[in-house]
């Protein structure tokens, strides 16, 4: 079987960051099932020149925000795990709490219960006490607290290049090298 991840998108800002990760996946081969949020379409219009179906597009599969009788809902249907890019406060506390109100949120409660790999890439700052307390029982839980840092020693010369390298960073988490980090090499 060829991995498999699926690939959450919240209404958070930073929704290329989503878009990349589907595009460097499949760039490498990997199956991808994409479940975005409501926010996440209307942060689209505001962040990207890109078309929903654009989006889409570079998923494997497409699973609608609502259908929690989707694959991805069951912890029989076997992943690598799961990315959340980016990953709102809101979605964050639901999956903290265990308390799922659609399927991105009951994916990666999934994930965590089947003790897969659940890499959330928070996107909020600054952070109040409420947020590191969530943020802690996720990493108790078991999650990987990823938020999209960029990495001045690769030398970006644009922002593309800023977020390529914090995406393929974050896939690094999953074994997949895309080939497009610049890594550190020491002095």
């Amino acid at each position: 079987m060829a991995q498999r991840i699926i690939v959450g998108i919240s209404g958070a800002s930073g929704i290329v960051y989503g878009v990349r990760a589907l595009e460097l996946l499949r760039d490498c081969g990997v199956e991808t099932h994409l479940v975005m949020s409501k926010s996440a379409e209307l942060t689209l219009h505001y962040e990207l020149d890109m078309p929903l179906a654009t989006i889409h597009s570079l998923a494997t599969e497409v699973h609608a925000i609502k259908n929690v009788g989707a694959a991805i809902a069951s912890g029989s249907f076997v992943t690598a795990g799961m990315l959340i890019a980016p990953c709102s406060i809101r979605s964050m506390a639901e999956i903290a709490t265990g308390v799922t109100s659609s399927l991105l949120t009951r994916a990666a409660d999934v994930v965590l219960k089947e003790r897969r790999r659940l890499v959330l890439m928070v996107r909020e700052t600054p952070l109040h006490t409420g947020h590191l307390r969530s943020l802690t029982q996720l990493s108790e839980m078991g999650a990987v607290i990823a938020p999209p840092v960029p990495a001045f020693y690769a030398l970006p010369e644009s922002l593309d290049d800023m977020v390529t390298q914090t995406v393929g960073r974050v896939l690094d988490l999953f074994a997949i090298d895309t080939g497009q980090v610049s890594r550190w090499q020491g002095d």
